[in-house]
């Protein structure tokens, strides 16, 4: 299986200068922007944990978002205009980039999604993402939609469904937040007959009218492809977590995947959070992967 990794440098001049010449007036950089250097964890942790894993695509809007230390003959990288079309470029909007991963010239069938949030930091097994071909993956079952979030998750429930020729519910599912399993080719069925509704609703910056990748899991689920499982992982933020809870989650991790969430913070803050993460991991993955120029 492969893995396709999305990521954003905010701190790339480039990149900040076309955010400029979009937002709008008064906008601040997002904390979803903020690089925390963690990249390289990503990647060791993928080659340490995760061996089956056969390509690694590294997806950005454009060549100066790639840090200097990837070795480029190891990582496939893979900008948005060779996924999206061009109409819906520049985009600062996660869930724009996700409608289009399927797109990725070379990719192979099963691959996982992952936010560059997302650490392997415990032997994987390719079964505990997929089994038979089809991806593991647990849901859960809502009725209320309350936040901007929920209602991107309705909204791509409601599509999937469609798109399935099934009538509408007013319950619908979300999928686990975790790196996603997913399969070319359901990807490419979905966006063929989904395309001008998934037009309508892409945009720069996020709004509640948004789809995300969850379309493409309901699609799945809806279809009786996937398998029910909880992929083994916790959620850590700097919201509820102190540096001491993260860094001790990262030396001695129970579970087989962290997610390590960004907050809005003081930079006092982000600097104390963002060296003691940096700290750990390196302490956890000390060694170069091949990713990596060496």
């Amino acid at each position: 299986m492969d893995a396709v990794i999305t990521y954003v440098n905010g701190l790339d001049p480039v990149w900040q200068a076309e955010y400029a010449s979009c937002a709008p007036e008064g906008a601040i950089l997002a904390k979803r922007y903020r690089d925390w250097g963690t990249l390289r964890y990503l990647l060791r942790g993928i080659e340490k944990h995760m061996p089956f894993v056969d390509k690694v695509f590294l997806l950005v809007s454009g060549d100066s978002q790639v840090p200097g230390w990837v070795d480029r003959s190891a990582v496939n990288v893979i900008l948005h205009k060779d996924v999206i079309p061009e109409r819906f470029l520049p985009t600062f909007n996660s869930t724009t980039i996700e409608m289009f991963m399927h797109r990725i010239p070379g990719l192979g069938e099963e691959f996982l999604y992952f936010n560059d949030d997302m650490f392997p930091v415990m032997d994987c097994r390719p079964e505990d993402f997929f089994q038979e071909g089809r991806p593991v993956i647990g849901f859960s079952r809502h009725l209320l939609a309350g936040g901007k979030y929920k209602k991107r998750v309705r909204n791509s429930d409601h599509q999937a469904r469609k798109a399935l020729g099934k009538a509408p519910s007013l319950l619908f599912v979300r999928p686990q937040h975790t790196c996603s399993p997913m399969l070319r080719s359901e990807s490419e069925k979905l966006y063929e007959v989904s395309y001008e509704d998934i037009f309508k609703v892409v945009s720069k910056f996020r709004t509640t009218d948004n789809f995300n990748q969850y379309l493409y899991l309901d699609y799945l689920y809806y279809q009786g492809m996937t398998v029910e499982g909880k992929i083994s992982n916790k959620h850590l933020s700097p919201a509820v977590h102190n540096p001491e809870t993260i860094v001790a989650n990262i030396l001695n991790p129970s579970t087989k995947l962290l997610c390590i969430n960004d907050v809005s913070m003081s930079e006092e803050a982000f600097d104390r959070y963002s060296s003691a993460v940096l700290s750990a991991f390196e302490s956890h993955f000390p060694s170069p992967s091949r990713f990596e120029i060496q």
